[in-house]
């Protein structure tokens, strides 16, 4: 089972990645499940969101506490103590930051993937909303779901321009960052 932890801050659509991740995991055939933690029920305030993907069915109903990668939406979150607590000492993080990822890593002291998510989105679905970038790049990362399965996701909760300017969305992000680049991590926290 692979369980991933979601940070963002209200309205970035922190709890909407969380269930598209889950919707494109069922796609293709595998067992899911999507929740969010919320705090002060407010727009930005830190929104903590957790998935599970599995082949199998997944018995586990608490928060994820050691995810094997970590999906941030705001980079202001960095500041916030214990934001990586739990993160398995080989797991992976994707930050939403329009630094480079050597200069995030250096500058945070960890390693981590970063690409301009909320650029991203604002140039092609016209608001600074993150969730679809940053989910596409996680599975360009990890391989863990074929794009087709986050399509078809898509499909099922936008139509028209809204789709479509999320599928071009999608399709940027998935460049922006290393084919592969997870898929041995994304194999071990499978196994």
């Amino acid at each position: 089972m692979m369980e991933i932890r979601i940070h963002g801050r209200g309205g970035q659509g922190n709890v909407v990645a969380a269930y598209l991740l889950a919707s494109a995991a069922f796609e293709d055939g595998r067992y899911c499940q999507a929740f969010p933690a919320f705090g002060a029920e407010r727009r930005g305030a830190p929104v903590v969101a957790f998935v599970r993907v599995s082949e199998t069915p997944i018995l586990q109903r608490n928060e994820v506490r050691t995810p094997s990668f970590m999906i941030i939406q705001d980079e202001t979150l960095l500041h916030e103590k214990g934001l990586t607590d739990g993160l398995k000492p080989d797991g992976g993080i994707l930050i939403n930051s329009p630094l480079s990822s050597e200069e995030i890593s250096e500058r945070h002291g960890a390693k981590m993937t970063a690409i301009p998510a909320t650029q991203m989105a604002i140039d092609n679905v016209g608001r600074p909303v993150p969730n679809v970038a940053l989910l596409s790049a996680f599975l360009e990362l990890t391989g863990i779901l074929p794009h087709g399965a986050l399509k078809k996701a898509l499909d099922e909760r936008f139509s028209g321009h809204l789709l479509d300017n999320n599928l071009r969305l999608a399709h940027q992000a998935a460049k922006a960052v290393t084919k592969d680049l997870w898929k041995e991590k994304a194999d071990a926290a499978s196994a």
